[in-house]
């Protein structure tokens, strides 16, 4: 499978309804690396990074949310992935 990764913006009730921890989960579940943060204007940025199939199952789940997230968009680009990156974290 084909490893690429993409920067993320969520916009919608991503702060203060543990988005940060939502994603992080998902993403250690999927063995995806890369790392998600608060942004001042109330948007979630992410860079998530493994296989391509498996990233578009995980924007999935993102997008869903749970009962607390609503996510209104999800946007996502490629970039550059970053060699030997072992771990999800959160960053603040």
């Amino acid at each position: 499978m084909k490893t690429v990764r993409y920067f993320c913006t969520a916009v919608g009730r991503v702060q203060g309804v543990g988005f940060r921890m939502f994603v992080q989960q998902h993403a250690i579940e999927k063995n995806v690396t890369g790392w998600v943060r608060n942004m001042e204007d109330g948007s979630v940025t992410m860079e998530l990074q493994g296989p391509e199939a498996i990233l578009d199952r995980l924007l999935d789940t993102i997008k869903k949310g749970n009962y607390f997230i609503r996510v209104e968009s999800l946007s996502a680009e490629m970039c550059e992935i970053i060699p030997d990156e072992s771990r999800f974290q959160i960053r603040y």
